[in-house]
């Protein structure tokens, strides 16, 4: 049997293992990223060879990234809509491989070589920190590519059909979903007909074979607007289409990701006591307006986000199970529109902005 004094070298002995091992790094030092210095238009999101690896944390590991998902919300921190400190490496999701795993990581069962899709800030680069709580397994099965496009989409488009209306919309009421032509409306449109909802869907005209596909029970047909990802909403009346499907009554839910050029069409469109979720700003950022607008209809209106959603592990992870469920079923199908290599960032968000996707754009890293 050791002495005490034994047992305390033993122990400092595994410390200072430990403690090497969380300093020694096959990895290299810099490694390629897609780097913001400056906000900015397309081109302010530039290509460095030479960009610090990020380093091992306590509770984390280090993911070697296969794909890196393009979504609206990073040409909002390019532009400095949403404020990011400088320079920062722009995407916030992610899928790959486990290269490293630190301790603690390692105690909850992860291991390199472990394939994740993940959640946070810096994925458009060959490396990522990332916490353990925010990774997700990827089933076997479901592509790199696809897994990668649940994490901000797919999570966004399900709690929006989910969880935002707050029970306000029941199975078999009617939603509006603007945008069914693209992105993450596309994965909403089928995940509320997976909730039971009556889906009309907006989509731009040459995007409205994809949007059958999705199960729509209607679709609102809309000029596009050149070199913009919207659809040009005075094309059409769309509230009197509304109107005319519904048998005047309207909408339980609106789910608008497009912002100022639909906040009064989406209000409008409301049944009572009807609810109006806004979650983007691809035409701009909706204005101010007096909360006297929705007495007429005892409507609501709520601006949701993605991180009060996925507030805590048990529900990020119960979310991403039945998403990744309806894609094993083949309830859900996802379309990867394009995929661009990381040289070419700039070129990817000018891709997304001009409206030309049918699905998913990403990132080959």
């Amino acid at each position: 049997m050791l002495s005490a004094a034994s047992r305390h070298v033993a122990q400092n002995h595994s410390s200072m293992l430990s403690i090497a091992r969380r300093s020694m790094s096959s990895l290299p030092p810099t490694m390629k990223a897609a780097v913001v210095r400056e906000v900015g238009d397309a081109s302010a999101l530039k290509m460095e060879k030479d960009f610090p690896t990020p380093k091992l944390e306590a509770g984390k590991v280090i993911v070697k990234n296969e794909y890196a998902g393009i979504n609206f919300i990073d040409t909002y921190h390019r532009k400095g809509l949403y404020a990011r400190d400088l320079p920062f490496v722009g995407g916030q999701e992610g899928g790959g491989t486990v290269a490293e795993v630190s301790p603690e990581a390692a105690a909850e069962g992860i291991k390199v070589g472990d394939k994740v899709a993940y959640s946070v800030f810096g994925s458009y680069a060959q490396y990522t920190s990332v916490p353990t709580g925010k990774l997700l397994p990827v089933p076997d099965g479901i592509d790199m590519g696809v897994a990668t496009s649940c994490v901000v989409q797919g999570l966004t488009a399900h709690y929006l059909t989910a969880s935002a209306h707050a029970n306000l919309i029941q199975p078999g009421d009617w939603c509006l979903i603007h945008g069914v032509g693209g992105g993450t409306c596309q994965w909403a449109a089928q995940m509320a007909k997976l909730q039971g909802h009556k889906v009309i869907g907006t989509v731009s005209k040459g995007k409205e074979a994809l949007a059958r596909t999705l199960g729509c029970d209607e679709l609102i047909v809309l000029d596009e607007v050149p070199g913009q990802s919207f659809e040009d909403y005075e094309s059409v009346d769309v509230v009197k289409r509304v109107m005319e499907i519904t048998d005047g009554k309207g909408c339980k839910s609106v789910i608008d990701g497009i912002g100022k050029s639909t906040v009064d069409i989406s209000i409008a469109s409301l049944a009572h006591r009807g609810i109006f979720i806004s979650f983007g700003n691809a035409s701009g950022a909706v204005p101010a307006f007096p909360v006297l607008r929705l007495i007429a209809k005892s409507a609501y209106v709520t601006r949701p986000k993605l991180l009060d959603y996925t507030a805590n592990r048990a529900e990020l992870v119960e979310r991403a199970n039945e998403i990744f469920g309806w894609l094993q079923d083949g309830k859900l199908k996802v379309s990867v529109d394009t995929t661009f290599p990381l040289e070419q960032a700039a070129e990817g968000h000018m891709y997304l902005e001009a409206g030309k996707s049918k699905g998913k754009v990403l990132y080959k890293i």
